[in-house]
Order: structure tokens, then C-alpha cells, then sequence
């Protein structure tokens, strides 16, 4: 895979992403604030995105999603396969919910 190719995908997965946080936070505003751990202020900035603008952001060379977790236990948590599971998940929910929300700075 060359550089190109990387950076293409990359914007590939900013589109998909933009997309799809645009339409959850249409659908249910609180519950994709959450689920995406935006603030209130660029939760509306997306929904307000025209087509062309996401379009323009998707293009950037940077990821624009990143990993809600820091922490190993919380990817521990998400990744174990036992008989606990959906204990373990709900756990890492409650962990994550406590994060701090992404702002514009």
C-alpha cells in the first residue's frame, strides 16, 4: 500500500465518519452526543455541515474520529470474550461516558 493509497483511505473513513455522525445527530441529538463524545457546540456545527463542506473536511490527511479510550483496561474491557461480556462492555461504557468531550479549542 503506498502513501497515496493510506491517504485516500483516510479520507475515506472521514467521510463515512462525518456522514454518519451528521445522521445520528439528526436522528437523536442527546443520544448521538453520547455515543460520538462530542459537545453540544460541534454536534451542531456538524449538523449544520452542507454536503460540500463535509466533503472539504473529509478531504483533510488527518483522521478527524480518533479512540474514545486512553486506557488499556477500557480496550481490555471491550475486546474480552467471556462469559461476562455485556457486563464488561456496560462497564466500559460508564468509563468512557466520564471522559471529558471533545471541544473546539
Amino acid at each position: 500500500m503506498t502513501e497515496n493509497d493510506l491517504i485516500a483511505e483516510v479520507r475515506d473513513a472521514n467521510l463515512s465518519y462525518l456522514m454518519l455522525a451528521q445522521q445520528m445527530i439528526r436522528f437523536d441529538k442527546a443520544t448521538a452526543i453520547f455515543r460520538l463524545g462530542l459537545s453540544m457546540e460541534i454536534a451542531d456545527l456538524i449538523d449544520g455541515l452542507s454536503n460540500s463542506q463535509i466533503l472539504k473536511l473529509a478531504s483533510a490527511n488527518m483522521m478527524l474520529a480518533r479512540f474514545r479510550f486512553d486506557d488499556s483496561a477500557i480496550l481490555m474491557m471491550l475486546t474480552n470474550h467471556n462469559k461476562e461480556r455485556s457486563q464488561a462492555q456496560s462497564h466500559a461504557a460508564i468509563l468512557m461516558a466520564g471522559q471529558p468531550i471533545e471541544e473546539i479549542v
